[in-house]
């Protein structure tokens, strides 16, 4: 038997790898499968008796010749995902499975579920999952899914990490989750053989949990079958039939296997690290990689059992308790990438790499030291499909209609796989989800990053490395970045802009006055032999947003915020989606798509909102009416009938560009969509002073008369042609210069010109987050999201309720309007100069009645400001009354 300590002591007489080997991407990985030999120090591995697996000869029953709906894959998110379409109502829906369930990541994964995680809409989907698994398959089975409810302990050892607990805990309580947080004390007495010596506190949810893999999927199975699902093992999936409709729209017509075919309209890629491979069967990019994710199984442990299970972030540990042992395992900074998946592969593992693993067992033994004499009785590395961003990805893929993702879940795949499950499931049913899953949604990635190899193993490297990061609200990536860059990049860089990313845009953060920093190529943190950036100027202002303070630069924003409202700022807001619905019926697809009337006359610029038929915003953006033209031009297409030009902001316009499109299709509207985002530019002058310095640009009278609000024209600027709109989103004076990318820098340097004696400043998206707040305008994904109505949100000026136009999402709204709102988005103050940043709960006379989803500070009134939505605990609406609270 061999122990962690002699595993340490292995992993350190092991030679390291050369420090030349794995400095380029492809050399990343390891066995492209699992292997046979036994050169790790223990005695028995769980490969033994496992390993590839040969598929049985002919399904586990046979296939249906149609279905409604075909889910693949036969893990955690595939058994949810067929028993609640099932539950949903959903007959004809069937799950095919190439080995037996569970045989892929699901088998061997650990288990666990965690109840806080820094998201709202997660600790819903989380509570489902518990829901199903700890009573609803009970009672509706007779079935133990073998849930224990050993309870969670998240280990703090330094001050931010503490902090960070706090504010999960506080978001807790809006959602009805008990936790505490514990002294090193009260954790000793928890839990007595942990060491305490170094915490600076614990957070402690006793209704945290594992479940058993086997016994939930096939419960689920057994679940989904009683209500007419059909589950069919042994029977892989060989390819995807399209069909194209009259339109030029490619749908989904069936699925191929080597038993036969099902004629289905719909099928839901539930297939793990494989969903890239299904994918491509239908001709759809699925951005996630496979990396080897690992963790040991101890001998007993004295004094262990009933022990809650435990996550030490800053030791990149967890240890699950495994009846009388535990199960130990982390997130490593150098994991190792499976580069050929094999289709093969079927409740198989790796062999563990210790010097890889070194790093856990380091960290379990210093939490819980009797480990380091504590024997191990096996290990488990298998594979785990990993994502750019750290989310799911889900919904139907853009390039193929009927085609569902349910993958891609970093190692999260069985705690959220309930809530996940649902929502799909209610996706594929009702055309949309019940909860805000916009940042789950495969829509959200714009076609040249998922077509980007080195982007998609950057992100998803640095996903999996940051795993047990403190989640700050203002921190950015270091990979997969300079993707898409705006035509003033270069110039605002050497101005000492910080930069953004958002969804493959580098867009300004905020300006640096002690010069430029830019972004480097990913370094790996210094991985697989890189050798990290030294003086990186850029990684240390980011290391300066790792607070749940007022950043340093706090002081920095301050001033753009206050030239903005004294003088005037200019934004580079180039990476706005930027698109022109143009034809035949672009007036009748413009009065469905929108709920605010745009049918004005040409010249006219209306903001507004899009919505879903459960009247839930999916976006809000301008829309400026076109006069028709048969000659193109950089600033407009050529098109008969109706135009109308559209700016949605950059970090969700592939989303708006899919809803669009969808919308159209489905309502067969007769009318093209343009996307202009990467040709033309976009600068915001505002403040008081925003009329005086583009007088002096513009050959055009600004004035009220001349120019009123919410109106565009084509003007010149310093000799160039661009589109002008006097809009506000700070709530000051000012316009919008809309200008061909070959334009945008001599437009810009005519503005700064003109500015210079006014007190014009560059300013970026700190700012404009701190100035809008100050003025109630709302931001989409924030205050705004796919689950909030116009209504709730305050905005239903942007409705047209008061006339006879129908439009989507209209009969929900008037719905909701007779039957009372029973949430409400209010805003609040705090006297005391403390930061906020959104899911902090939200208190009225002793209860929890919602929570804050932004907060930010308002430089002119020197106050933090938060929105949030609230509710009457009783259930009843809420009054137009701002409660005291």
């Amino acid at each position: 038997m061999a122990s962690l300590s002699r595993a340490l002591r292995v992993a350190a007489a092991c030679p390291r790898q050369s420090p030349t080997r794995g400095l380029g991407p492809c050399n990343l990985s390891s066995a492209s499968g699992p292997t046979a030999e036994k050169s790790v120090p223990y005695q028995r591995t769980l490969k033994e008796g496992q390993g590839t697996s040969v598929v049985a000869q002919g399904p586990s029953r046979p296939l249906p010749s149609t279905a409604n709906v075909v889910v693949i894959g036969g893990g955690s998110l595939g058994c949810q995902t067929l028993y609640h379409l099932a539950k949903l109502g959903m007959s004809g829906a069937v799950l095919l499975e190439r080995e037996r369930l569970t045989s892929g990541t699901t088998w061997h994964t650990a288990g666990l579920l965690w109840q806080l995680r820094p998201s709202d809409v997660e600790v819903e989907l989380l509570a489902h999952t518990r829901r199903v698994v700890s009573r609803e398959l009970e009672e509706e089975t007779g079935l133990h899914t073998g849930w224990i409810q050993n309870g969670g302990l998240f280990i703090a050892s330094n001050r931010q990490r503490l902090d960070e607990y706090k504010r999960l805990m506080s978001l807790g309580k809006a959602y009805g989750v008990e936790s505490h947080v514990l002294s090193p004390a009260e954790t000793k007495t928890l839990y007595p053989l942990m060491n305490v010596d170094d915490l600076y506190g614990t957070l402690y949810v006793p209704h945290d949990g594992t479940m058993d893999p086997a016994g939930t999927c096939s419960t689920l199975a057994r679940a989904a079958s009683a209500r007419g699902a059909q589950v069919i093992e042994n029977c892989p999936v060989t390819g995807i039939r399209v069909w194209t409709d009259d339109f030029g729209v490619r749908r989904v017509a069936g699925v191929e296997t080597p038993h036969g075919s099902i004629q289905t309209p719909c099928v839901v890629n539930c297939a793990g690290v494989w969903a890239s491979a299904v994918g491509r069967m239908a001709g759809v990019k699925v951005p996630l990689v496979a990396m080897h994710h690992a963790y040991v199984v101890t001998e007993r442990i004295e004094g262990i059992q009933n022990m809650p299970n435990v996550r030490d972030h800053d030791a990149s540990v967890y240890l699950r308790l495994q009846g009388d042992a535990l199960s130990v395992g982390g997130y490593e900074a150098n994991p190792i990438f499976w580069e050929e998946v094999s289709d093969k592969f079927a409740f198989g593992l790796f062999d563990l790499d210790w010097e890889v693993f070194t790093q856990h067992i380091e960290g379990a033994i210093t939490r819980v030291p009797v480990l380091e004499k504590t024997g191990i009785k096996s290990t488990v590395c298998g594979p785990e499909s990993f994502t750019p961003d750290h989310k799911p990805l889900m919904g139907e893929a853009p390039e193929l209609r009927g085609f569902f993702l349910g993958c891609g879940f970093n190692s999260a795949g069985m705690m959220l796989g309930g809530g996940c499950g649902q929502e799909l499931a209610h996706w594929i049913i009702h055309g949309c989800p019940e909860k805000d899953m916009h940042g789950y949604d495969i829509r959200r990635f714009h076609h040249s990053l998922t077509d980007h190899p080195r982007w998609i193993r950057e992100r998803s490297h640095e996903s999996y490395a940051k795993n047990y990061s403190v989640v700050f609200p203002h921190d950015e990536p270091l990979a997969g970045r300079n993707m898409r860059r705006d035509p003033l990049h270069e110039e605002l860089l050497g101005q000492g802009c910080v930069f953004q990313e958002r969804h493959g845009w580098e867009r300004p953060g905020w300006f640096h006055p002690q010069g430029p920093a830019p972004v480097l190529e990913y370094d790996y943190y210094g991985a697989y032999g890189s050798r990290p950036h030294e003086d990186y100027a850029y990684r240390r202002l980011l290391a300066d947003e790792y607070t749940f303070d007022f950043p340093p630069h706090h002081d920095t924003i301050k001033k753009e915020c206050l030239a903005c409202r004294g003088a005037a700022a200019v934004f580079d807001m180039s990476y706005f989606g930027k698109f022109y619905l143009v034809g035949l019926d672009a007036r009748k697809a413009a009065d469905w798509l929108f709920s605010a009337d745009v049918s004005r006359p040409p010249g006219s610029t209306v903001y507004t909102c899009m919505l879903n038929h459960r009247g839930g915003t999916e976006s809000d953006l301008t829309v400026s009416r076109l006069a028709p033209s048969h000659q193109a031009s950089p600033l407009a297409p050529a098109f008969e009938g109706d135009g109308y030009y559209l700016a949605v902001g950059g970090a969700v316009a592939q989303h708006n560009w899919s809803h669009i499109t969808t919308v159209l299709q489905d309502q067969k509207f007769q009318c093209q969509l343009i996307d202009s985002s990467e040709d033309l530019g976009m600068v915001s002058i505002q403040g008081p002073a925003s009329r005086a310095i583009l007088q002096e640009v513009l050959d055009a009278d600004l004035s009220n008369e001349a120019f009123p609000f919410s109106t565009h024209k084509l003007l010149r600027a310093a000799g160039h042609l661009v589109r002008a709109m006097r809009l506000s989103f700070v709530g000051e004076l000012g316009w919008e210069l809309h200008i061909p990318k070959a334009s945008c820098v001599p437009v810009y340097r005519a503005v700064m010109a003109a500015g210079a004696k006014h007190g014009l400043v560059n300013a970026g998206y700190r700012a404009i987050d701190s100035l809008s707040i100050e003025k109630g305008y709302r931001h989409w994904h924030a205050d705004l999201r796919p689950d909030d109505s116009p209504l709730e949100a305050g905005l239903a000026f942007t409705c047209k309720l008061k006339s006879p136009v129908p439009f989507l999402g209209r009969e929900a709204l008037e719905q909701q309007r007779a039957a009372g709102l029973r949430r409400r988005l209010v805003c609040f103050t705090v006297e005391d100069k403390v930061p906020m940043f959104g899911l902090e709960a939200i208190w009225r006379n002793g209860q929890v009645v919602g929570h804050v989803r932004r907060a930010d500070f308002g430089f002119a009134i020197d106050k933090t400001i938060a929105y949030g939505y609230i509710h009457d605990p009783s259930g009843g609406p809420v009054s137009r009354l701002l409660w005291p609270c």
